[in-house]
């Protein structure tokens, strides 16, 4: 299915676009994007359709703007600029799990931020590839570089891949589980100072295990490289 393309451009705040993408943000997590409808959307924003045409191009326009929203798709791109820098290794994957948890955790951030992701991983929609194409998959080839020359392995090895993905995960757990992780642990609250224990800990965590595969695997090294000693012969 193909998308039309936006026609129009803004630099600006419009408090069409803007009334827009909440209303649909909101309808889209009750709804689904499938159960949703745009003139459900325009009813309840008080625009016409032409206004989505004129802004998003059309319905899966507008909802892959507001998955953008919801993923924080710009704050990929503050990720990058951490994993870029020029630092120790440990030190840029500590300050990637910390930018990356900050991100997903900001005060301001609409409930239904959570629930559209929820959608997308239930039912995904084209939208969610788009949006992995243009900024996930850039972070996740760097992410693969910095662990890869860690444990001493090619970014395209699968142990490297287990270990970027195993990261991710402890990541993406507090924000797309959150019902099961306050579920099982009721007095849990996402404060900023927990974010930064949280960051503090799967840094820990990740950190040992890429410590003790690394140590295993020069290990290894050593001992196919290591002459063979020949036996002594008897007299």
């Amino acid at each position: 299915m193909k998308t039309v393309e936006r026609r129009h451009k803004s630099t600006d705040a419009d408090p069409t676009r803007d009334k827009l993408l909440d209303v649909a943000g909101r309808i889209f997590a009750d709804r689904g994007y499938r159960a949703a409808t745009i003139r459900q959307i325009c009813v309840a924003a008080d625009a016409n359709v032409a206004a989505v045409n004129y802004h998003f191009g059309d319905k899966l326009g507008l909802y892959t703007e507001v998955v953008r929203q919801s993923a924080r798709i710009a704050e990929f791109q503050a990720a990058q600029t951490v994993i870029d820098q020029d630092a120790p290794a440990e030190e840029v994957l500590r300050a990637v799990i910390r930018a990356r948890l900050h991100s997903l955790f900001h005060g301001d951030r609409p409930d239904w931020n959570f629930r559209i992701m929820a959608h997308e991983l239930a039912q995904p929609t084209p939208a969610l590839r788009r949006l992995v194409n243009k900024a996930g998959q850039p972070l996740f080839h760097r992410l693969l570089e910095l662990i890869g020359g860690m444990i001493g392995l090619p970014a395209e090895d699968e142990n490297t891949r287990l270990c970027a993905i195993s990261l991710l995960g402890q990541i993406m757990v507090y924000a797309l589980a959150g019902p099961l992780v306050t579920a099982i642990w009721p007095e849990f609250e996402m404060t900023p100072e927990q974010v930064e224990r949280i960051a503090d800990h799967i840094a820990d965590f990740s950190l040992s295990y890429i410590q003790n595969f690394r140590s295993k695997t020069s290990a290894r090294s050593i001992k196919r490289t290591r002459p063979a000693v020949k036996p002594r012969a008897s007299k």
